[in-house]
């Protein structure tokens, strides 16, 4: 105990730690607090010129200790109401139901293709003959891609009859 009372009579108090050094801001640190003064003036809570002011002191900040003071006084901002899934969402339920549809039947009818291997080869063949011939006869279509009934030229419609020389 003599150990302890004698430490206590020469330093009176524990000595002190030296305070944690300063955090210098980031441009992400900066920009979230220049959110918040934006959302602040939108709301109406700052006016344009102490908005300002304290944009430009966020800006302006070199530690990050400097930077809740500008937005201390300001309530938070309001919880935004959930939003709906959106069409996305919808298109994938889609996919996924339809591909466990087809799944589905797939197995079901798999022995049957199994059992009719010819069957199966003429009918993707034809489907491939079918695209084939699809993606060549162009579709009545010409160059420019308007309807092989009539010719289009800047002036208007035309028949092609109307397009030949009689010379």
């Amino acid at each position: 105990m003599a150990p302890l009372l004698e430490s206590l009579a020469t330093e009176p108090f524990p000595p002190q730690q030296e305070p944690p050094p300063r955090l210098r801001a980031s441009d992400a640190d900066r920009e979230a607090a220049v959110r918040t003064l934006l959302d602040a003036i939108a709301r109406g809570l700052l006016t344009l010129e102490e908005g300002d002011e304290r944009v430009a002191a966020a800006y302006g900040a070199r530690f990050r200790d400097e930077l809740p003071r500008l937005t201390a006084d300001l309530p938070p901002a309001a919880v935004s109401a959930p939003v709906a899934p959106g069409w996305r969402a919808l298109a994938l339920l889609v996919w996924l139901q339809v591909r466990t549809a087809v799944a589905g039947l797939w197995r079901r009818f798999r022995g049957g293709v199994r059992s009719r291997p010819r069957l199966a080869v003429a009918t993707v063949a034809l489907l491939a003959l079918l695209s084939l011939v699809a993606a060549t006869s162009g579709g009545g279509f010409d160059d420019d891609g308007h309807g092989g009934y009539g010719g289009h030229s800047g002036d208007g419609w035309h028949d092609h009859d109307d397009d030949h020389d009689d010379d």
